[in-house]
């Protein structure tokens, strides 16, 4: 956890000093991207900077305390208690802006819902899914945009492609990552029974342009038609782009935009989150032990929730959280299971970290 804040308190001293530098002001792209990310941590290093000066000043006071000027120990006596509760107040507002971890205070994200098994149920479901992020984002006022998506003749999806961006956005949303079950009569059931599908949904942190570089050299690009539905043709021209990345072996592609250079822009944005993704988890593997019992973990591979139509039932594994009112969530009402996912993040968090470690 402190080395996680020192590492925070550094990259911003280091944004500080690149919004003076001549080169990085000379760029309009370059300095709105600094001052971005400068912004997104300044609220943490402000408050961890405080924290320390509050460290030294307990240490300090308690000299003062064993010393032997008696007027200095009585004051210090007085104003000890004072800077403890700062400190543990200061400390738990910490907590608070570093649940999610590293990139807990992304303003921008990238979610991927695809279809699993269950056929044309499963591509309704992910249309289900996206309808219900796309309505919870207006609740919150966050900014949302389709950078890509598969359509299926019956209204669903197979997959599609989100951006997202708002204050606490990849905070609130990184809990989504994993797999969706749902339970219900499709609509292509003529006996009544239920099925159960599965959608999987990958919530990603979208780095800042100094903090991944990708060269038309590190991917190979692929042109073709897009396609809609069934495989009827959108368009006769090669709009639509793939992206293979050569070192990751990671494939984007973007066909919505009849031009290609606006697919070829949203692909490279699709592109370097997940590159960022796999080397974030790289990262993450080396800490695993610190975030273990944490709801956040981002795996994809794991069942995190069912979503039960005839019973009005939405359960999330993870915490053991079950609530009658999956019509509800469902229609974008998503806050009671989200603060509940936060609040488990949290004790999670007290439990591990005190202001004393």
């Amino acid at each position: 956890m402190r080395d996680l804040l020192e590492e925070k308190l550094a990259r911003f001293v280091e944004l500080e000093q690149q919004m003076s530098d001549p080169e990085v002001m000379a760029s309009s792209q370059l300095m709105a991207a600094v001052a971005r990310e400068h912004g997104s941590l300044a609220k943490l290093a402000t408050k961890y900077r405080r924290f320390k000066q509050l460290n030294n000043e307990i240490v300090e006071t308690r000299d003062m305390i064993e010393g032997e000027d008696l007027d200095m120990r009585e004051l210090a006596e007085q104003e000890l208690p004072t800077l403890i509760d700062e400190r543990e107040k200061l400390w738990n507002e910490l907590l608070e802006l570093t649940l999610g971890g590293a990139d807990a205070n992304r303003t921008r994200c990238v979610m991927e819902i695809r279809a699993g098994t269950g056929g044309d149920e499963a591509a309704l479901f992910a249309r289900d899914l996206y309808e219900m992020y796309k309505h919870h984002a207006e609740a919150k006022r966050w900014k949302i945009e389709v950078l890509d998506h598969s359509p299926t003749e019956l209204g669903g999806f197979k997959d599609i492609t989100l951006a997202l961006e708002g204050e606490g956005i990849y905070r609130e949303l990184q809990y989504e990552s994993g797999g969706h079950r749902v339970q219900r009569v499709p609509q292509t059931e003529t006996q009544g029974r239920i099925h159960t599908s599965a959608a999987t949904v990958a919530v990603m942190p979208e780095p800042e342009d100094l903090e991944i570089t990708i060269s038309p050299d590190d991917y190979r690009l692929d042109k073709f038609c897009a396609s809609g539905p069934g495989g009827q043709h959108v368009n006769k021209t090669e709009s639509a782009v793939r992206l293979t990345h050569h070192e990751t072996g990671i494939v984007v592609q973007c066909q919505d935009e009849k031009s290609q250079h606006k697919n070829l822009a949203k692909a490279l944005r699709v592109l370097k989150t997940r590159v960022y993704e796999a080397k974030r988890e790289e990262e993450d593997q080396k800490r695993a032990d610190e975030r273990k019992t944490l709801v956040g973990s981002g795996d994809r591979s794991q069942r995190i929730r069912t979503y039960n139509f005839p019973d009005n039932r939405i359960t999330d594994h993870r915490i053991g959280l079950t609530l009658y009112k999956l019509d509800q969530v469902i229609a974008g009402n998503m806050q009671p299971v989200t603060d509940a996912l936060v609040d488990y993040d949290r004790q999670q968090l007290r439990d591990a970290f005190g202001a004393d470690e």
